[in-house]
């Protein structure tokens, strides 16, 4: 059977065709960026303190003195977010005409929770989720818990998006997460309680992941090579970062959450009309045995071009031998069919959960940084531009591996030498960690590309998508890496940049796919396979015979 790529090659390489899904595609993905992160803004926390009604018939010196101070990790002191003086106690007091630390020292006076509610800072913002539905004090919980909500639905769409897509095609689940992900987001705008708001962003978190992986797979198999390495790094993961730069200059100028929601949920209606533009992959047409569809696809791309294409595309002969075997239903079982695939995906689900735990655990940790929250996100995703440029020259100039190798060592080295840096160079340190997370945010990119080129059509959308599984595993749990730093500031980045740097020498186990063909079937990724198999003698009763003694990866 002719490569896809050789029988394809008669569309050149950046046609219109091709430009034009680059930009359709990619563009798809600018939402991901203003939900994936929304959560920082939704989610944030104001300063607040307990009610003291104006009907307590408490003197204006007890009510200026009702909220107790509390001494911070720093030393400073402040205003006590969740207890206030006993008013019963105050108001005796009021009566009695007693004065605060004249008559009474008000620090032994007893204190109670917020029984009237908080009230709530409007410096920084009108409203957010945690404003509106009091998650504070002893419902603090309740914050964290929304963000786990939204990527354990990303998680759960990482996980069926795949198998769907492989089954029934790369452009209906393309659109159809897009349209679940526009839906419920609108529809959360008018959540009227927390509980759900937090199922409607469970559900987002599905559709938000699946729109990406499935835009990403039917770029990848659409596009030419050297096109492909483009799209996967200036492309979905370039546009994804301008979500993300976009974000904060949308919270910036909207301080309400549901109104932030809503301006974050409409830009999904733009991208209806693209079901007219953007086609089914041919790859995966010719793996389900629709050659006639496939054909008719690139025949219109042809047109596009201004190219006249050769009649058939496909011989019918080639094709049948090509693919007869893999025309079956695939599972997400066929990832750990073999030896070889097994291998290949246990090292894939590792590198994607470390890379994810750094990528997320340093974007989480932005928060934490001294200044305006808006302009620490808005560097915090400035930094992935030039992170994605340097994984295009990477992708076009060095194999796989060694760019994989490069980043990742890079990433985990600079975030385990903060352990050289004092304390009190802060801007040193933060430094370090952009830096660091450049070097992980690269990886990231490329891990896409080295993933999709390795396994193969029929099963491709299923293995990036158990790959993002474990990937939302590590975001997951990368809040409480974070966490690590209550006992030590240097902590979390010692175990991320250990976990990166484990990554980045098990990613030399691969194979390697630079230069290569995409693998249609089952079959081609077995010739692809990175086994080196010895033949020992093994004694059986009935004498010597040849088995396998040892298989190891390259």
């Amino acid at each position: 059977m002719r490569d896809y790529d050789e029988a394809t090659a008669f569309l050149g390489d950046w046609g219109r065709f091709q430009r034009l899904m680059f930009i359709f595609l990619s563009a798809s993905t600018i939402p991901n960026g203003f939900s994936g992160m929304s959560v920082v803004f939704l989610a944030d926390t104001p300063e607040h303190e307990c009610i003291v009604p104006w009907d307590a018939n408490i003197s204006l010196a007890w009510r200026n003195v009702s909220i107790p101070l509390e001494s911070m990790n720093d030393g400073a002191m402040r205003r006590s977010q969740c207890t206030r003086y006993n008013l019963s106690a105050l108001r005796d007091f009021t009566d009695r005409q007693f004065l605060p630390g004249v008559d009474v020292n008000v620090s032994t006076i007893a204190r109670e929770r917020c029984l009237d509610g908080w009230e709530y800072s409007r410096q920084r913002y009108i409203s957010t989720i945690v404003s509106e539905w009091d998650l504070v004090c002893e419902n603090n919980w309740k914050g964290p818990l929304t963000a786990s909500l939204f990527y354990f639905g990303v998680l759960t769409g990482s996980f069926i998006s795949g198998q769907l897509a492989d089954r029934f095609g790369r452009k209906p689940v393309l659109f159809g997460t897009m349209a679940v992900q526009t839906a419920f987001s609108l529809i959360q705008v008018f959540s009227p309680n927390w509980e759900l708001f937090c199922i409607l962003f469970f559900i987002v978190g599905m559709g938000q992941i699946s729109n990406y992986v499935t835009a990403f797979v039917l770029g990848t198999e659409i596009l030419s090579p050297s096109a492909r390495i483009i799209y996967s790094t200036l492309g979905v993961c370039l546009f994804f970062a301008i979500g993300y730069m976009i974000l904060p200059g949308l919270a910036f100028f909207l301080r309400s959450w549901r109104m932030l929601l809503l301006a974050l949920s409409m830009p999904g209606l733009l991208y209806i009309p693209l079901w007219w533009f953007v086609p089914e992959s041919p790859r995966w047409l010719l793996s389900q045995g629709r050659r006639e569809d496939a054909e008719s696809i690139l025949i219109k791309a042809a047109k596009k071009n201004g190219i006249c294409p050769p009649t058939p595309i496909f011989e019918s002969t080639e094709f049948q031998d090509g693919l007869h075997e893999d025309t079956h239903f695939h599972s997400i079982l066929d990832l750990i069919r073999t030896s070889n695939i097994r291998s290949i995906t246990l090292v894939f689900l590792y590198i994607w959960m470390a890379v994810s735990i750094g990528y997320h655990g340093l974007s989480l940790n932005t928060s934490n940084l001294h200044g305006d929250p808006y302009l620490n996100a808005f560097i915090s995703a400035a930094v992935e531009f030039p992170a994605y440029l340097a994984a295009w020259f990477l992708l076009k100039l060095l194999p796989r591996r060694m760019s994989m190798c490069l980043t990742l060592s890079l990433g985990g080295a600079l975030l385990i030498s903060m352990l050289l840096i004092p304390e009190d160079l802060t801007a040193v340190s933060i430094s370090l960690a952009m830096l660091g997370k450049f070097g992980i945010t690269a990886a990231f990119s490329i891990v896409y590309i080295f993933t999709a080129e390795l396994y193969p059509t029929v099963v491709r959308n299923m293995a990036v998508g158990a790959c993002s599984t474990s990937s939302r595993v590590g975001s997951i749990i990368a809040p409480y890496f974070v966490y690590l730093g209550i006992f030590n500031r240097i902590l979390p980045y010692m175990v991320m940049g250990s976990l990166t740097i484990l990554a980045g020498v098990i990613i030399l186990l691969l194979p390697e796919s630079f230069g290569k063909s995409l693998p249609e079937t089952i079959n081609h990724m077995e010739i692809m396979k990175g086994f080196k198999r010895r033949k020992s003698c093994d004694i059986r009763r009935g004498g010597r015979s040849p088995t396998v003694l040892a298989s190891t990866l390259l």
